[in-house]
């Protein structure tokens, strides 16, 4: 039995979908499931029950013995919202209870971190544990990511096996819920369906030219190849990059978009909104040497072929995964 928190939610409910294409149907999926926009993320998987987070952890306490797995990608991921009190809760303190529950029943335990945790990358993006009490988050979703990932290093009791993953920039099928939130490629395939043409934001640094920001963009399928990897081959806990170690501009991604929809469309520029402006990472890009020791040895899918695969087999059908 595999549990699965945040199940209705993009990188879950993708994660469900994969393990039952390799045949993994014994499903706990935990989340608030009252959220009409996310149903058809879940509705066509095979699990054996959905829980709402709020009794998860009275059903554990009961079923505990039946499971060889936790994933914790359950989350407040809003990156812009001012509740500071919401992602103590749900990001930090919520973690800490499932960290908790997975020593007490000798349960291995996969969570998901963030690379917003690094803030503006002055500091770089080496996830080696030695650098992680200095990095400087710009907003509350970051500060609780990075505050649980400073809270496990400190502990002197753990989970038999523990990862706590930083995902980069992922865009992927089952993100049509996250309005604002959702990735570049899926509000670029929107916009250009309907206007023909792309809004970026405009540079505010004296770096970087207008588009010319960049993020290492990482497609869902390997994310969960990621995390299928460290399910099956438990070796080295600790926290852990997952990202293409590529950083790629923002016209990059907008041509690679136009060329999958085989339109010429136009790119047009508008200030950064002023209430993310000061926040705004302008480069994001993985180390992935320790993800490589790890004995992850896969290549990533390129910007061009994930963005292909996006497009044609998902947002034109409107098609989950």
């Amino acid at each position: 039995m595999i549990v699965v928190t945040g199940a209705a939610g993009f990188i879950g409910s993708y994660l469900a979908g994969k393990l039952n294409q390799l045949g993994y149907e014994d499903l706990i999926l935990v989340d608030k499931f009252n959220d009409p926009l996310k149903i058809s993320n879940y509705i066509s998987k095979t699990y054996t029950r959905l829980i709402d987070r709020d009794d998860f952890f009275k059903w554990l306490e009961n079923n505990h013995a039946q499971v060889q797995h936790i994933i914790h990608l359950g989350a407040r991921t809003d990156t812009i919202g001012q509740e500071e009190a919401i992602y103590t809760q749900l990001n930090l303190e919520y973690s800490k209870q499932i960290w908790n529950s997975c020593i007490r029943f000798d349960l291995p335990l996969i969570y998901a971190s963030s690379a917003s945790t690094y803030g503006n990358g002055e500091l770089g993006f080496d996830d080696r544990h030695s650098l992680t009490s200095r990095f400087k988050p710009l907003n509350y979703y970051a500060q609780s990511k990075h505050d649980f990932d400073l809270w496990a290093l400190e502990q002197k009791q753990a989970p038999r096996f523990w990862v706590g993953l930083k995902f980069f920039n992922v865009f992927g099928p089952n993100e049509y819920h996250k309005g604002r939130m959702a990735s570049v490629v899926y509000q670029a395939f929107q916009r250009i369906s309907e206007t023909g043409e792309m809004t970026l934001f405009r540079s505010h640094h004296p770096d970087y030219a207008d588009g010319e920001q960049a993020r290492d963009f990482i497609y869902v399928e390997d994310v969960a190849q990621v995390i299928l990897h460290f399910m099956n081959k438990q070796t080295s806990s600790g926290i852990y990059n997952v990202g293409t170690g590529v950083a790629r501009s923002f016209l990059d991604l907008t041509q690679c978009v136009f060329r999958a929809m085989n339109v010429k469309g136009q790119i047009t520029f508008v200030d950064t909104p002023a209430d993310i402006r000061n926040n705004y990472q302008y480069y994001t890009c993985a180390t992935t040497d320790k993800l490589r020791q790890a004995g992850y040895d896969k290549p990533f899918t390129s910007l061009e072929d994930a963005i292909q695969e996006y497009i044609n087999s998902f947002l034109k059908a409107e098609f989950c995964y």
